[in-house]
């Protein structure tokens, strides 16, 4: 593999540092709501949840602090069952879910446009831990109306939990309702199984760009996820040419396109591509001590291979930013070391 040229690490780590300062503080209120008193019997009160008040200001937030390995939380208590205080189903699969299971409720920023829905979060608190399921969205942007069971804006930081997770945790009933706790993404991503390699018909696998050709009986390992995605997501820079006749393919399946070789495009390891959610949409390069911003335009399978639709090539990695020239010329990398590098990544605003 190629390596990162070692002069540019302590610039990298610099320039990391810097983004991530400047990203902690950027997380400032959206606005203002004012309250209304709920018409009588329409905010249940359940697990000491709050009610509007007439005349009272309630601060609103788009975003949440930055997620990391142990992000800072305030867990609260709420019922996903038919009649809680959870009011309607939750979001992410249009179902309720016993105080027994252990789920939770995200702020919004967290919640990320359900790009955490049905994905696995732990929580550590009190002495202990316990994974949940992100089912719900604890809406920080709007409150105080019958969508919202009259109850306020959520606040910006707050994980909101099942009986199930408070009991995990060991904590007594009498102390139910919140506490400061750290979550983290899950990070088990297992592989999804394997399959055989057979050789390609003559001619029929592009190696542009050093890319590998399937080899007869050797298996490939697949995967139908990716490592969490944060702030500063790790992962791998390759080489790959979206334009006609390259050995990306097919056109980009974001857009049935092909791309320029000079314009900054990249293909994501099958997790974070996440059912085409990421399509067309930007995200920000970091390496080799310089950023670069990008759009995402296909996917890099990480779950299937070695056939006419792969061109014969194995399954992706799931932890690959698959980038056009135009990539590694933005982040300053000499064309004899393009290949692949160690880079972050983050979604951008």
């Amino acid at each position: 593999m190629k390596q990162q040229i070692c002069s540019s690490a302590f610039l990298f780590l610099c320039f990391l540092f810097l983004f991530l300062s400047v990203e902690a503080q950027t997380c400032s209120p959206s606005g203002n709501i004012r309250g209304k008193k709920p018409p009588p019997g329409k905010c249940n009160t359940e697990n000491d949840s709050d009610c509007c008040k007439d005349g009272k200001w309630y601060t609103t937030y788009k975003c949440s602090p930055p997620v990391s390995s142990h992000t800072k939380a305030t867990l609260t208590l709420n019922s996903f069952e038919p009649g809680g205080d959870g009011g309607a189903p939750s979001e992410c699969d249009n179902q309720y879910h016993s105080d027994d299971e252990p789920v939770v409720a995200l702020s919004s920023g967290w919640f990320n446009h359900k790009q955490r829905c049905l994905k696995y979060i732990t929580i550590h608190g009190n002495g202990k831990s316990v994974r949940a399921k992100v089912v719900d969205e604890c809406d920080s942007t709007m409150g105080c109306d019958s969508d919202h069971d009259y109850q306020p804006p959520c606040d910006n930081n707050i994980v909101d939990a099942s009986k199930a997770v408070w009991k995990a945790l060991g904590v007594p009933s009498s102390d139910w309702g919140g506490m400061d706790i750290y979550w983290s993404d899950d990070d088990t991503c297992n592989p999804g199984g394997k399959i055989r390699g057979k050789n390609p018909p003559p001619g029929q696998c592009n190696q542009e760009n050093d890319s590998d050709c399937c080899k007869d009986g050797k298996w490939y390992t697949t995967y139908k996820c990716s490592p969490p995605v944060s702030s500063h997501t790790k992962a791998t820079l390759t080489l790959n040419s979206f334009a006609a006749g390259g050995d990306g393919g097919a056109p980009s399946e974001c857009d049935n396109q092909y791309h320029s070789d000079d314009e900054p495009v990249v293909a994501l390891s099958t997790g974070w591509f996440n059912h085409k959610k990421r399509c067309l949409k930007y995200i920000n390069i970091y390496g080799n001590g310089k950023s670069v911003r990008a759009k995402v335009v296909d996917e890099c399978d990480s779950t299937m291979g070695c056939d006419s639709d792969h061109d014969y090539q194995p399954p992706c990695p799931n932890n690959i930013v698959d980038a056009s020239k135009a990539v590694w010329k933005a982040l300053g990398v000499p064309e004899s070391d393009w290949g692949d590098m160690d880079i972050y990544w983050s979604d951008t605003d």
